[in-house]
C-alpha cells in the first residue's frame, strides 16, 4: 500500500500507539492513510478489534469498498449501518470481524444495549477511528462515545481503545478571534483525548502541489428590479396580520427572523389553546417560506408551495374551524393572480440568469467538466434541478442533473434512500451525470470525483462547510463560485468565513507549538471539567424527567385541543418510539389506508399507516406494527402536554417532564387478551 510523504509524515505518532487528529485538506488521502494505521494495527497486535466511525450512512459501504477494500485480503471487515440487518447482533459481528465500519450512532446503541447479541464494551476495541472527527462536541454521538471513553479513563481503567481522528477542517467553534478558536481547538483535542494534532510541515510543498486549491470568484447579482409576485403574497400576510389584531407583530417579512417570531407565536397560541393565532401562524409561516423560495429560486416554485399545502390542508382537514375556513378562502381568492405573476418572466429571480452563465462558462457538450452546486434546502434543490430541466440553453450545453440530498425523513420534500443516494454518486462519477444540485450532504466525505466547478448558491454557513464545499473543486484551474446578491448576508458572511479559516490556521498552529507539559495540563482539566459537566447536564435531565408523575400529565391535539390521552398511556420502544398502548386510544384517530414506507427495516417492527385526530384531521403520526400487534406511535411534535406547571409544546419526547417506561410486549398481549375475551 503505498502512501505519499505527507501521509508516512502525520500517521508516524499513530503507528506509535498514540492517540492524534489528522488534519488534512479535503482530498488528500486522510482515509487512505487511516486505513494503513488500521493495517498495521492489526498486524502487530493479538485480539486487536478496530472500529472505524462515520456520521453518515452513504460513508458506510463507501469506505469498505474504497480505501478499506484492501484489507479484506488479510483481515475479516464488515460494515454495519441503519439500512443493514446486522446492526442487532452487532456483538456477534464484532466476535466475527477484526475491523468494523459503522455509523457512530450505531456503536453508541451497542454501547447502551441491555441485549447479549448487541450490547458491546468501549474496551471489546483496539482502536477507533474517528471520521469528519470536528464532530465531536457537545451532544454529538461521537462526544457521547468519547464522553463514556474519558469517563473510564478518570477511573483509571486500562486497555481502553487508541483513538485516531481524521478532519479537514477543525472550525473556530464560533469564535472571532485567535485565542477563541485555540479553546475551541484544545476542546475538541481533549473530546477525542488527541496528544498531537498532525498536519504536514516537511512536506507540505508536495502536499499543495498533490491538492491544488481553486481559484475563488465572487459572483454577485443586483436586487429584483421588480417582484409583484412577492409583494402580492405581502399584501396577502398583512391581510391575515389584520385578521389576528396583533399589532405588535414583526412585519419583516420573509426573512429568518420573521420565521423566528412566527413560530414563536405559533407555539404560544398552541400553549394557550388559541387555534386563531396558531392557524394564522402557521399560514403565515407558510407564505414567509414561499418569499424565501421566491428569493432563492423561481417564482412558480413559490406558487406550487403554498398550493401543495393549500390541496393538502383540504384533504386532510375538515375546514369546519372558521380560521382555517378563512384562511384557505383568501388563498382561493389570489391564486389565479399568483400564478400569473408567478409565469411572467419579466419578472424572473436574477440570481438564476446569473446561475445560467456561469454554469455555460464550465460546461459544454462533451467538455468532460462536472460541478455541484450546493444549495441551503432540499427544496432548492429539486427546483433548480427543475429549473436546469425546463432551460432549453443548459441543455444544449450537455448538462446532465440530478439531485443529492439526505436521506433523513423530512415532511417538506421527498428524501432520499441511501440507495438512490448511491445510484446518483455512481452516475456521477462513471457514467453520464455531470452536475448535481446538493444540499450538505456532500460536503463530506462522499467520493465525490474532481470537479472543474462548485457553487455556493445563497448559503450562509460557517468556515467549516465553506472549506468542505471548496474542496470538492479538485480538477485543475478549478473554479469556487459564491453566488449571492451584492452586499448581502451571504456575502459578508463567506467573507468572514475566509477570515476564520486564517485564525483556525494560526490557532491549530499555536496549540501544536505548545510546550508538552502545558498542553497535557490544559488538556487534563478540560477532560476533568467535560466529565463533571456530562454527569451534571445527566442529572439535570433525569431530574426533569421526574419533575411530575405520568398520570396527571395530558396531551392534547395541538389544532383542535381535544384532550387524547395521559402521560402514564405511554410507552416506549428501544427507547427511541413513542407508543400509546392504551386499548380506547384507537376511538381517537384515523388512519389512512396506505402505510408508511421506511427506507430501512428495524428488528422487530415496521412501520403501518400513518395516522391523524378523527376530530380535526391533524397528523398525529404513524402505526408500528410491533411482533404483529399494531400500537400508535405518536410525534410529540404534534401535541400540547399539560402538566401542573403549566402547558408545553415540545419538539422531542426527551425534553418532556415525566417518566415514560420501556413497552413490555409480554404484559401487554396478557393484558388484550383478557380485554378481548370480557369484549368480544
Amino acid at each position: 500500500m503505498d502512501l505519499r510523504d505527507y501521509q508516512w509524515e502525520v500517521i508516524e505518532p499513530a503507528l506509535e500507539g498514540k492517540n492524534i487528529i489528522i488534519w488534512l485538506p479535503t482530498g488528500a488521502g486522510k482515509t487512505r492513510a487511516a486505513a494503513y494505521i488500521c493495517k498495521r494495527h492489526l498486524e502487530s497486535r493479538d485480539k486487536s478489534k478496530v472500529a472505524v466511525l462515520v456520521n453518515t450512512v452513504p460513508l458506510v459501504d463507501q469506505h469498505l469498498k474504497n480505501e478499506f477494500s484492501f484489507l479484506q485480503n488479510h483481515f475479516q471487515i464488515t460494515a454495519i449501518s441503519g439500512d443493514r440487518g446486522l446492526k442487532s447482533f452487532f456483538s456477534e459481528e464484532l466476535k466475527c470481524n477484526d475491523l468494523i465500519i459503522c455509523t457512530a450512532q450505531i456503536l453508541q446503541n451497542a454501547l447502551q444495549s441491555r441485549e447479549e447479541e448487541m450490547h458491546v464494551e468501549l474496551t471489546d476495541f483496539s482502536l477507533l477511528v474517528i471520521d469528519e472527527c470536528h464532530h465531536t462536541h457537545k451532544e454529538s454521538t461521537y462526544n457521547k462515545i468519547m464522553q463514556d471513553y474519558l469517563e473510564r479513563k478518570m477511573k483509571g481503567q486500562q486497555n481502553l481503545p487508541q483513538i485516531v481522528g481524521l478532519t479537514a477542517s477543525l472550525g473556530t467553534g464560533g469564535a472571532n478571534s485567535v485565542n477563541g478558536a485555540q479553546d475551541h481547538i484544545l476542546q475538541i483535542c481533549a473530546n477525542l483525548d488527541a496528544a498531537k494534532i498532525m498536519s504536514s510541515d516537511k512536506y507540505k510543498f508536495y502536499l499543495n502541489t498533490h491538492v491544488p486549491q481553486p481559484k475563488k470568484q465572487y459572483d454577485v447579482t443586483e436586487e429584483r428590479p421588480l417582484d409583484p409576485f412577492g409583494e402580492k403574497i405581502k399584501e396577502i400576510m398583512f391581510q391575515i396580520h389584520a385578521y389576528l389584531n396583533d399589532p405588535d407583530l414583526s412585519t419583516d417579512f420573509g426573512t429568518q427572523i420573521y420565521e423566528q417570531r412566527i413560530v414563536e407565536l405559533q407555539k404560544e397560541g398552541a400553549e394557550g389553546f388559541c387555534r386563531k393565532t396558531r392557524v394564522c401562524a402557521l399560514h403565515l409561516r407558510k407564505y414567509n417560506d414561499a418569499l424565501l423560495i421566491n428569493d432563492t429560486v423561481r417564482m412558480i416554485d413559490a406558487f406550487q408551495t403554498l398550493d401543495e399545502f393549500y390541496l393538502l390542508e383540504r384533504a386532510m382537514k375538515e375546514l369546519e374551524d372558521v380560521t382555517e375556513r378563512y384562511l384557505v378562502q383568501i388563498f382561493d381568492r389570489n391564486k389565479e393572480r399568483l400564478l400569473a405573476l408567478a409565469k411572467n418572466t419579466r419578472y424572473e429571480n436574477p440570481k438564476l440568469e446569473k446561475l445560467q452563465q456561469v454554469l455555460q462558462d464550465h460546461f459544454r457538450a462533451d467538455s468532460g467538466s462536472r460541478g455541484i452546486v450546493f444549495v441551503r434546502t432540499r427544496q432548492g434543490a429539486h427546483s433548480l434541478h427543475q429549473w436546469v430541466k425546463d432551460n432549453v440553453d443548459l441543455q444544449q450545453q450537455g448538462i446532465k442533473a440530478a439531485v443529492l440530498t439526505g436521506a433523513g425523513y423530512s415532511n417538506q420534500t421527498k428524501h432520499m434512500t441511501q440507495h438512490e443516494q448511491q445510484d446518483v454518486i455512481h452516475q456521477f462519477r462513471k457514467g453520464p451525470l455531470n452536475l448535481l444540485f446538493s444540499t450538505s450532504v456532500a460536503e463530506e466525505g462522499l467520493d465525490i470525483p474532481e470537479c472543474n466547478i462548485v457553487v455556493r448558491y445563497g448559503l450562509m454557513t460557517n468556515e467549516i462547510a465553506m472549506m468542505q464545499a471548496r474542496g470538492r473543486a479538485r480538477a485543475p484551474n478549478s473554479i469556487c463560485s459564491v453566488l449571492a446578491k451584492a452586499n448581502s448576508k451571504e456575502v459578508a458572511r463567506e467573507q468572514l468565513n475566509e477570515t476564520l479559516e486564517v485564525l483556525m490556521e494560526k490557532a491549530i498552529k499555536r496549540v501544536q507549538e505548545m510546550p508538552p507539559w502545558e498542553y497535557t495540563q490544559t488538556i487534563a482539566k478540560l477532560q476533568r471539567d467535560a466529565v463533571i459537566g456530562s454527569k451534571m447536564r445527566d442529572t439535570e435531565r433525569e431530574k426533569r424527567r421526574q419533575l411530575h408523575d405520568p398520570e396527571v400529565v395530558r396531551l392534547y391535539c395541538i389544532n383542535c385541543n381535544e384532550a387524547i390521552c395521559h402521560g402514564s398511556d405511554l410507552r416506549t420502544v428501544e427507547k427511541t418510539h413513542h407508543i400509546n398502548i392504551n386499548p380506547n386510544f384507537r376511538l381517537y384517530y384515523r388512519k389512512s389506508l396506505d402505510h408508511v414506507v421506511i427506507p430501512r427495516t428495524f428488528k422487530d417492527w415496521k412501520p403501518g399507516s400513518s395516522i391523524s385526530c378523527s376530530m380535526c384531521g391533524q397528523a398525529w403520526g404513524t402505526e408500528m406494527i410491533y411482533r404483529a400487534v399494531t400500537l400508535p406511535m405518536l410525534a410529540v411534535k404534534n401535541f400540547v402536554v399539560e402538566s401542573p406547571d403549566g402547558r408545553r409544546t415540545y419538539k422531542q419526547w426527551s425534553k418532556v417532564t415525566f417518566a415514560i417506561e420501556e413497552f413490555d410486549y409480554t404484559q401487554y398481549c396478557e393484558t388484550n387478551v383478557e380485554l378481548d375475551g370480557l369484549d368480544p
